[in-house]
């Protein structure tokens, strides 16, 4: 199993708007792509709550029985299609993807 983990500080006004209406925004078009290709598990997506510990705004947890699942979630084109928004809004990403078993 491959657990793929991204997380992503926003600016604080991009694309128009602020940082949580487009944190928001990014959490509806991630949680959109939840079981878009077969080998998908776990697949949560939750934003930094006030009064809780976040140096991020937005976070992925996912799992991929495989590779191959996980370059298929990466290169489907509803994965593809939110890259520009996510790159227009973000300052910062941390991604880590690792293998157990």
């Amino acid at each position: 199993m491959i657990k793929h983990i991204v997380m992503w500080q926003l600016k604080a006004h991009a694309e128009g708007a602020d940082k949580a209406t487009n944190a928001a925004k990014m959490k509806s078009l991630l949680d959109a792509c939840a079981d878009i290709v077969p080998g998908m598990g776990a697949f949560e997506v939750a934003l930094a709550q006030e009064g809780m510990e976040a140096t991020y705004d937005v976070v992925l947890y996912s799992e991929f029985e495989s590779l191959a699942a996980l370059d298929a979630y990466q290169n489907h084109p509803q994965h593809v299609a939110l890259k520009p928004f996510v790159g227009a809004v973000r300052e910062a990403r941390q991604c880590m993807d690792y293998e157990v078993n």
